[in-house]
């Protein structure tokens, strides 16, 4: 790219916070205004950045020429702030959850039809080298006729204080916090998810919401995932992605990921583990050359709806205690 995209950045909240050493490494974008309504935090963040500050989106807006904007605000705002810059042709690349709803969502998107701005969904584990060459391996057929997928991200965090926990604010707990992270893995392995059942742990916390979950989930072509999700428990794991096929196991691990065939005893090294700062630094650079042309989007919007969509028959399940079909993406099971 000849010249560097121009953001704006929504939200300094602890995902703002790993979006900012993420830009000072990017050659493809930079930020040139930062919003939040409390002001002393959008200011020590534009500090950091070298660029102004502002109260509000709707002053970031006015404010600067921006090509994009990341969206890290909490998501019963994604909408209307993802809304209001799609119809000013503004670039959006929005934070997960992406909406509280599939409506929402949907609106999000015909916003970016009707203008014709670029619209994704940040999902950062679909950009981390490992999963990718996990993609690739499970590709190649390698793996021959995949059977489980096993997903787990547990971890000791307390959310007595976080937005994370209000329902009002999230839309729900640990299944649409760090359950959108899993659906999204899972679709981007094995393609789309048909159905889902949600069976909730022990509350520990006294939060309002689930704070352990447990998921199985089927895709399209009939292979089954199981997915671990809890902010009250560590389950020590050295790894978040198992696939099992016929022909061998990949799995991908914080520190190492590999493989082994099924004909052999050896396991072979595939990565080095996870790297936050490579997966934000390449889905910023994935959107900004999709915004110049220059390749497709990873993560699309109607990705995006999908995402929401599975969500949203997972917490069904979680309430009706039964397997429960995902919509398709017009909207019907």
């Amino acid at each position: 790219m000849a010249d560097r995209l121009t953001f704006g950045l929504i939200g300094t909240g602890a995902i703002a916070q790993t979006y900012a050493p993420a830009f000072e490494q990017c050659e493809t974008a930079r930020v040139v205004g930062v919003a939040d309504t409390r002001m002393e935090a959008a200011g020590a963040l534009a500090e950091r950045l070298k660029c102004p500050a502002f109260g509000s989106y709707r002053a970031l807006g006015d404010g600067v020429k921006l090509d994009a904007v990341v969206i890290a605000t909490p998501p019963d705002s994604h909408p209307e702030i993802a809304i209001h810059f799609l119809e000013r042709g503004v670039h959006v690349l929005c934070e997960k959850p992406f909406s509280l709803d599939p409506a929402s969502a949907r609106a999000m998107a015909a916003a970016a039809v009707q203008s014709g701005a670029k619209l994704t969904m940040a999902s950062k584990f679909r950009y981390v080298d490992d999963v990718v060459k996990a993609k690739s391996l499970l590709a190649s057929g390698a793996l021959g006729d995949v059977v489980l997928f096993e997903n787990a991200f547990t971890s000791r965090v307390d959310m007595s204080a976080r937005w994370n926990s209000d329902p009002r604010v999230s839309g729900g707990g640990v299944l649409v916090d760090n359950g959108t992270h899993s659906v999204d893995i899972m679709r981007y392995l094995l393609g789309p998810i048909r159905e889902v059942q949600v069976v909730e742990g022990k509350r520990i916390q006294g939060l309002q919401v689930d704070e352990t979950v447990h998921v199985h989930a089927r895709s399209a072509a009939g292979v089954d995932g199981t997915i671990d999700l809890s902010w009250s428990i560590n389950k020590e794991l050295d790894r978040y992605i198992s696939l099992y096929g016929s022909g061998g196991t990949v799995v991908v691990g914080w520190k190492e990921s590999k493989f082994r065939p099924a004909t052999s005893r050896e396991w072979v090294q595939i990565g080095t583990g996870y790297d936050k700062f490579q997966a934000f630094r390449s889905q910023i650079d994935n959107f900004s050359r999709a915004v110049a042309g220059e390749e497709p989007l990873l993560i699309t919007p109607d990705d995006a709806i999908a995402s929401v969509e599975v969500i949203a028959a997972a917490r069904a399940s979680l309430v009706e205690n039964r397997w429960v079909p995902v919509a398709a993406p017009g909207g019907t099971s």
